[in-house]
This record gives structure tokens, C-alpha cells and sequence, in this order.
């Protein structure tokens, strides 16, 4: 049983695309042509009351996100610090867990993604390690320590990658690759079209 579950830095991490690439391209869509129907990024839906977390289960819900394996705990308002809004996720619950979500793009268009990385204060391990996933492919593998964080002072740091779009929807999916009930925390998850994308 978890005690206790974590300012935001901003640390720019190269992009890493997703896809075959062999040139320079530039995307001219504006945002409204690559719309993307992606919600729930500070993982503020449902409302978990106060100073407690909710654990959710495998094949449930959180908004427009559904648990893919294990579980997580959705923190509630107070228990610790959240980057955006209140409410944040630990893709731990009792065992390393996973979350995803299927949104609308527009296919040969390139997207963002980004989110703030923390991690569970409270106990081992001190490095906290996840993978972000697009459509099965892992995006961007991301660690995250513990040391000197506090449920006062999470430590959030940024984190973004860019992906092209293959088709009318992608799935982007969240993963703890630790093991126990103290995991890595994600918050601030936004998708955002990129107009300009330098191809590998």
C-alpha cells in the first residue's frame, strides 16, 4: 500500500520522428487542416477528491485515456504537486502500468508531442524508467531521479518528440518499465501539428 505518492523544468530533448525519413520537408498544413481530437492531457478527468489518489485498472478509464496493462494511480488535487492544473498520473499503481490513447490526425503530417516527467518520491527505485509509444513503436524511452524530490517539489522536466502520421488516427501510450508501486509521473501530455519538421 502506498504512503505517499511528486517546479517544472524545461529540458529540451531532441526530437526522435517516427517513420521513414530521408529528407528535408516542410509542411505547410495549418493547425486547423491537422486538427487532432486529443484530450485530457493533464489527466484532470474524472475528479479524484482531495488529497488522495484513485487506482485504475486494467481496461478502465481516465477521460479519453484507457489503462493497456497493469494499473495506475490517478493523484488527486494536494497529494503532491502537479505541473499543470491538479491532478496528475503515476503509471504505477500496485505493479508498472501503461496508459494510451487514440486520437484523430491527418496521415504524412508530422506532430509533437509533449509532457512533464516526474516520479514517485516517496520510495525505490530512484530512477524511474517509461517508454512513450506511437502506434506500437516505442517514441522516446525516459528516466527520470528521484533524488533530493518531494511531494512539495516534484521536479517536473519537459520532455517532446515529434512523429509523422501514417493514418486517420494514432495511439499514443504512456509505459512504466519499473516494477513495484512507485513509478514515473507523467502530467501535461499535449499534441500539438508541427509545420516544420527536419526528416532524418
Amino acid at each position: 500500500m502506498k504512503i505517499q505518492k511528486v517546479w517544472r523544468g524545461r529540458l529540451a530533448v531532441a526530437a526522435t520522428t517516427i517513420g521513414v525519413l530521408s529528407c528535408v520537408a516542410v509542411f505547410t498544413a495549418t493547425p486547423a487542416a491537422a486538427a487532432s481530437a486529443f484530450s485530457n492531457g493533464s489527466f484532470e478527468t474524472p475528479v479524484v477528491a482531495a488529497h488522495t489518489f484513485q487506482t485504475v485498472f486494467l481496461g478502465q478509464s481516465i477521460g479519453a485515456w484507457t489503462v493497456t496493462t497493469g494499473n495506475v494511480d490517478l493523484i488527486g488535487d494536494g497529494f503532491w504537486q502537479a505541473s499543470d492544473g491538479v491532478q496528475s498520473l503515476d503509471l504505477n499503481g500496485d505493479e508498472a502500468g501503461g496508459v494510451s490513447q487514440t486520437f484523430a490526425t491527418t496521415p504524412l503530417f508530422a506532430y509533437e508531442v509533449s509532457y512533464e516527467l516526474a516520479g514517485n518520491p516517496v520510495d525505490l527505485p530512484i530512477i524511474k524508467t517509461g517508454q512513450a509509444i506511437v502506434n506500437g513503436q516505442v517514441a522516446q524511452n525516459f528516466s527520470f531521479d528521484i533524488t533530493g524530490k518531494t511531494e512539495a517539489n516534484m521536479g517536473y522536466v519537459h520532455r517532446e518528440f515529434a512523429f509523422l502520421a501514417t493514418g486517420g488516427s494514432t495511439t499514443l501510450e504512456f509505459l512504466s518499465t519499473n516494477g513495484g508501486g512507485f513509478g514515473p509521473v507523467i502530467d501535461d501530455v499535449q499534441i500539438e501539428p508541427c509545420l516544420l519538421i527536419l526528416c532524418l
